[in-house]
C-alpha cells in the first residue's frame, strides 16, 4: 500500500496535519466522479485553550475550478483543545477530474480572553491513479 504524504502547517501554537487518500470504491472514473477521504490531525502546541468555531475550504479541481465551502465546526464539533490536546477527524469531498487540491482557514478563539484567530490548514493534493501525470 503506498502511504500518502503528510501536510503540516503550524499558525499560532496550533499544528494542523493532513492525509488525503483516495476512495477508489466510492469513486467511478468513467462518469467522472472521484473521491477522497482526509483525515485531520489539530494539535495545541501552546500554553492556552482554544476551541474551534469555524472552517473555510478552499477545493480547486483539476482544471483550476474553485469552490469554496465555509460552515461551522468539522464534523458537527466545535472542539475545545487544552494545552497539548490534539483532535482528529476524518472528512471527504468529490470531485470531477482525477486530481486536485484543497486548503483552508479554521477560525478560533482563544478559551480566556476570547480572541479570534486564524489557523491555516495546509495545502494538500488529492491525487489519484486515473491522473495522467503527477501535477502537484
Amino acid at each position: 500500500m503506498v502511504h500518502s504524504p503528510v501536510f503540516t502547517a503550524t499558525t499560532h501554537d496550533i499544528r494542523v496535519s493532513v492525509r488525503a487518500f483516495f476512495l477508489a470504491d466510492q469513486s467511478q472514473p468513467e462518469q467522472s466522479h472521484f473521491v477522497w477521504a482526509y483525515r485531520v490531525t489539530i494539535e495545541n502546541l501552546g500554553g492556552r485553550t482554544v476551541q474551534l468555531l469555524k472552517r473555510s475550504w478552499q477545493i480547486t479541481d483539476g482544471l483550476g475550478r474553485e469552490q469554496r465551502v465555509h460552515g461551522p465546526g468539522v464534523v458537527g464539533e466545535q472542539p475545545v483543545l487544552e494545552a497539548g490536546e490534539s483532535f482528529e477527524y476524518t472528512s471527504g469531498t468529490p470531485l470531477s477530474t482525477p486530481s486536485g487540491f484543497m486548503c483552508g482557514t479554521y477560525h478560533m478563539i482563544e478559551r480566556d480572553s476570547g480572541e479570534a484567530f486564524d489557523v491555516a490548514i495546509p495545502a494538500f493534493s488529492l491525487d489519484s491513479p486515473h491522473q495522467a501525470g503527477m501535477v502537484h
